[in-house]
């Protein structure tokens, strides 16, 4: 009895290896050619994730989108993050650039208006998105 036990229990070990093993290793969706699910302004979804997180993330969670507005603040860090304005003032979208991507990023700047794709994760004050590309 005890052989079996331990032969299940490495067979598990096994098992649960080579599953991380394959998402670790999985490759990343190519967002540049990735169809938006959605394009809205950036100050349509802060107001809709402000209003209703529970009901925005139904619908945007996890979801490929494309925000418009005009760029508040850039971000250099790890990963550079683009922020989108709202009336707000103190929130907006952070939209974190992909890090895997071989899109030519262009020079953004405070005031710009720009178009960004990017998966939706969240609210956490602002509206977050990552892997954010130039949209289309």
């Amino acid at each position: 009895m005890k052989k079996l036990l331990f032969a299940l229990f490495g067979i598990g070990i096994v098992a649960g290896a080579a599953v991380g093993y394959y998402l670790w290793n999985k490759p990343h969706k190519n967002m540049s050619s990735t169809k938006a699910a959605y394009s809205i302004d950036a100050q349509s979804l802060f107001e809709t994730y402000d209003a209703d997180e529970a009901e925005a993330n139904q619908k945007y969670l996890g979801k490929v989108i494309a925000v418009s507005g005009v760029v508040s603040q850039i971000v250099e860090g790890e990963k550079k993050t683009i922020v989108l304005a709202t009336d707000n003032g103190v929130f907006g979208v952070k939209c974190e650039l992909d890090p895997f991507s071989t899109v030519k990023f262009p020079e953004y700047k405070a005031g710009q208006q720009v178009t960004l794709k990017g998966e939706c994760t969240g609210f956490l004050g602002d509206v977050v998105l990552v892997r954010c590309v130039p949209g289309d």
